[in-house]
């Protein structure tokens, strides 16, 4: 009789017990938690999917930025539509410049030559086995002159003067008209010889740059520092001593059409569809505007800082659930103005 009352208690203590479990698992479901491990895991399967989904390309259109690809290499970009097109299974993420490429359907961007100055000497041979070493571009009329060392050839100082134009696969030429080495002509003797630049000049470790006789080939998708601009270059030329360049889209599409400007910004980049993520925030269905909150001049942007600038400024929201984000000009911010000169 004993034993029955027993096992009478022990089944009893059990029924309650998985009934308190089974309340507690009602209550967590309740509350939108799964309280079994298989339940987890498709959970965790279903929100990894729809954050898939959300990722993709974002639109975007800039206008009169002052874009810093490094601190020291900064593009004016007059006008540009296109799109961030984020790494496969991957999002658009402000602080790894290295997660998107800006794929161009049309924009107008002028380099100066100092940041093409830069960009040669900080980026395109910058590896220690370059041909070519500590070169300054200079601009006269139609041409672009380049000065520097001939390292692979003993460090010979040299100058190259040549016009710009565009190959039919939308590269950029540099076709040599003039060569001097030790302050020397050295191009009439070189055509005498038979020799051209590409027996002197060994390019081949030099990603970007190719040498097809006497002229350079620069690929405009691989010397600029990331984020990679990829479009198709249709024309450049030199005006004001600066390099200008133009995108065009090779063929005109719906989606190519320019963004509407929900802020009523002057000067701005801005952000439309797939998701962005910038600091801890992660916006999806992207609608942001990043503008200048002195538009007088052009909205000097530097990627590498942009949380210096968020900070220094302030937001809006929009009755639409976008974001509107007034900013500083990167070079105005005190502590980083004098960076700049």
């Amino acid at each position: 009789m004993k034993f029955q009352t027993l096992n009478y208690r022990q089944g009893f203590l059990r029924n309650a017990i998985q009934i308190q479990l089974y309340g507690v698992a009602l209550s967590l479901g309740a509350f939108g938690v799964c309280a079994w491990p298989a339940q987890a895991q498709n959970a965790s399967q279903n929100s990894a999917s729809a954050a898939s989904k959300e990722g993709g390309d974002v639109r975007t259109a800039m206008k009169n930025v002052e874009y810093h690809l490094t601190d020291r290499i900064i593009v004016h970009i007059s006008t540009l539509n296109g799109k961030l097109t984020p790494k496969p299974n991957e999002l658009v993420v402000f602080d790894d410049k290295q997660s998107f490429a800006i794929d161009v359907d049309s924009a107008n961007v002028i380099l100066s030559m100092t940041a093409l100055t830069n960009d040669l000497n900080d980026y395109v041979f910058s590896k220690p086995d370059a041909p070519l070493k500590k070169l300054v571009t200079t601009a006269k009329g139609d041409e672009l002159t380049v000065k520097g060392l001939l390292v692979s050839k003993g460090g010979i100082p040299f100058e190259s003067s040549g016009t710009l134009e565009v190959t039919p696969d939308g590269k950029i030429r540099v076709h040599t008209k003039k060569v001097k080495a030790l302050h020397l002509p050295v191009k009439g003797l070189m055509d005498m010889l038979g020799l051209d630049t590409a027996t002197m000049l060994n390019t081949k470790k030099v990603e970007g740059v190719s040498v097809d006789k006497d002229d350079l080939i620069l690929d405009p998708e691989k010397i600029l520092p990331p984020p990679q601009l990829r479009g198709h270059l249709s024309s450049i030329k030199i005006e004001n001593g600066a390099i200008a360049l133009v995108f065009t889209a090779q063929e005109q599409k719906e989606s190519q059409k320019p963004l509407a400007n929900s802020c009523s910004a002057r000067n701005y980049l801005q952000f439309k569809g797939g998701t962005v993520r910038f600091g801890k925030l992660t916006m999806a269905d992207a609608d942001l505007v990043l503008m200048d909150m002195e538009p007088a001049d052009p909205f000097d942007f530097a990627i590498d800082h942009y949380k210096d600038q968020l900070v220094a400024g302030y937001s809006k929201m929009t009755q639409q659930g976008g974001l509107c984000v007034h900013m500083p000009d990167f070079n105005k911010i005190p502590q980083h103005g004098k960076a700049q000169k």
